[in-house]
């Protein structure tokens, strides 16, 4: 009979911060290989006139491979890498907002930093005056939807963490 009652308080016990944590890096990871996907399909398409391979291999090296599948999946591999940290930053700052706006609001701010802080870096791509406007347009869109999908994952899931750990605490004191 004790050992029942321990198994239901153990069930109402608040879920750890480490599992939320994890979960909300395992929403970067999943969400950038998912964006870089969608990229990549963009940019055979046309809506796009760059890649991002175009980013991250091409503008430090030309190897031929890099113009391969190999450079394709080593790219959607290091997107999915560099998305943990972009996770990591809302679930800090931003995961008690509830709103979806601040899942596009975020997606136009990553898009900025890429597109005017660190484009000086990335000498294989054209200037933002350069490209076509269906690159400015799809690659907006396409850092909307992936602000989107990290800020409402991770903010819905810490708020339902923290609900579950209400709700188990209300029926503790019961």
């Amino acid at each position: 009979m004790h050992n029942l009652e321990d198994k239901k308080l153990e069930q109402n016990k608040p879920e750890d911060t480490s599992t939320l944590l994890g979960r909300s890096l395992l929403t970067g990871f999943i969400g950038g290989i998912l964006a870089s996907l969608l990229g990549l399909f963009m940019y055979y398409f046309n809506f796009m006139e760059v890649s991002a391979k175009s980013y991250l291999l091409r503008s430090w090296t030309t190897a031929g491979w890099t113009d391969t599948w190999l450079g394709e999946l080593l790219t959607i591999i290091l997107i999915g890498l560099l998305s943990i940290g972009v996770a990591l930053v809302y679930y800090g700052v931003f995961k008690k907002v509830t709103s979806i706006w601040m899942g596009i609001v975020y997606g136009l701010i990553l898009w900025a930093i890429v597109f005017f802080i660190l484009q000086p870096i990335f000498s294989n791509v054209p200037n933002l005056r350069e490209m076509e406007i269906k690159t400015i347009v799809s690659t907006l869109c396409l850092y909307v939807l992936y602000g989107i999908f990290i800020g409402y994952s991770i903010s819905f899931d810490y708020q339902d963490t923290i609900a579950t750990a209400n709700d188990g605490s209300k029926k503790v004191s019961n």
